[in-house]
């Protein structure tokens, strides 16, 4: 492909190439560019969001660039700090080790994993000695450390900060030094990590990366990021059913967003389908059923996509209830059962804050009723309905 289209297609959906004179150069060289994305192994399953960034990857695969997928074994002992108004508690190895294992089918999903080279960032980081972090650390000021947004504002609320976060945009800045990148992708709350890099690698004599941000996907409730500690996510690993239900379930208004984001949908063809649903010409419950099926398809296969869709219009549209998933109880299960303990058995939730912000916005029914007490216990029974919000039905067996 030719330098000009090839510019054209990586810079379609994202936020930010810098710079993007550097990129044109680097994609006109003809030189075969190592294109660096990280990853921290900080829970064992990828989402939807972590699918734009890696969607952005398999456009520079499939231009026949060096792929390199960095697992942060070593970082996700820091966590990244982005986002955090407070320390992040840190991973065991074992926790890091066992969500590693579940990260490689995932990305399969989306990239050819015959063409993508795995590397650890243990493998460097692990090796330094204390002159060496020391010679790093040198080479940044803690007035530049400290421009990052969130140092800076838990500054200025009196939040602690440990000294192991501030070396965590060093050693991922020192990622693309041991790599030698020539691009690195990230998310835009990646941004300052990722100019690090660049301004390291200057300072290591190398030629500086160019950084790539693409957009933060909004989670389910369409105001925080999707992120697995929120509970907002629709994750890589979980079957095509339950995908499309999800997306079902998000508000109109995320629609639009999502058809952007995942579907890379043009905003003039976005602006003419909102302008059709205004005018009452399409109707937003038949546009959503098109986008979750389109991006089932995309990310699972366009067989699941028409299943999914198939055992949506079943459950949800014909009310047929022997479509709904069908849960097990463990035998030794108490009877009866918080309705938090009952929520989190059938993968309804993860924690109870979700199951509380569900309950409290009177989301949960069991049998038709609406539970409307965080401490209500119920009667377990064969054939009981479970539902949470618009689009997730349980049958318990």
């Amino acid at each position: 492909m030719e330098s000009n289209k090839a510019l054209e297609l990586i810079s379609t959906g994202i936020v930010q190439a810098i710079p993007v004179d550097e990129l044109q150069k680097k994609l006109s060289s003809g030189k075969k560019l190592i294109i660096k994305l990280g990853m921290d192994p900080t829970a064992p399953d990828l989402h939807l969001g972590h699918a734009v960034v890696l969607s952005k990857l398999k456009q520079f695969q499939d231009l026949g660039h060096q792929i390199m997928f960095l697992i942060g074994d070593f970082t996700a002992r820091i966590g990244d700090p982005t986002g955090r108004s407070k320390t992040r508690p840190p991973l065991t190895i074992e926790e890091i080790n066992n969500n590693t294992q579940t990260y490689f089918k995932q990305v399969s999903k989306i990239l050819d994993q015959s063409r993508v080279t795995i590397v650890y960032n243990s493998t460097w980081l692990g090796a330094l000695s204390t002159a060496d972090l020391l010679q790093l650390c040198a080479k940044v000021t803690l007035a530049r450390l400290t421009e990052r947004e969130d140092f800076s504002k838990r500054i200025e609320q009196n939040q602690p900060i440990g000294f192991h976060e501030l070396l965590y945009p060093l050693f991922q800045g020192y990622d693309s030094v041991a790599l030698q990148a020539d691009v690195e992708l990230g998310g835009t709350d990646q941004t300052f990590n990722l100019l690090m890099g660049r301004f390291l690698q200057e300072h290591y004599g190398q030629s500086p990366q160019v950084v790539i941000t693409t957009p933060l996907l909004e989670g389910l409730d369409g105001h925080e990021k999707m992120s697995k500690s929120l509970g907002n996510t629709i994750s890589l690993i979980e079957s095509a059913e339950q995908a499309y239900g999800k997306l079902m379930s998000i508000s109109d208004m995320l629609m639009w967003r999502y058809l952007e984001v995942l579907l890379h949908i043009p905003a003039a063809a976005i602006t003419e389908l909102q302008e059709q649903v205004a005018e009452g010409k399409q109707h937003p419950m038949q546009l959503k059923k098109r986008m979750a099926h389109d991006i089932v398809a995309r990310f699972w296969s366009t067989e699941e996509a028409v299943v999914a869709q198939a055992h949506f219009e079943a459950l949800f549209e014909k009310k047929d209830y022997s479509k709904a998933q069908e849960i097990s109880l463990p035998a030794a299960t108490q009877n009866p059962l918080w309705i938090v303990e009952l929520l989190k058995l059938v993968g309804a939730v993860t924690s109870s804050s979700e199951a509380r912000r569900l309950i409290e916005s009177g989301a949960v029914t069991v049998d038709g009723t609406t539970v409307s007490e965080f401490k209500k216990e119920v009667d377990c029974s064969s054939g009981m309905i479970i539902k949470v919000g618009k689009h997730r039905i349980y049958k318990l067996v």
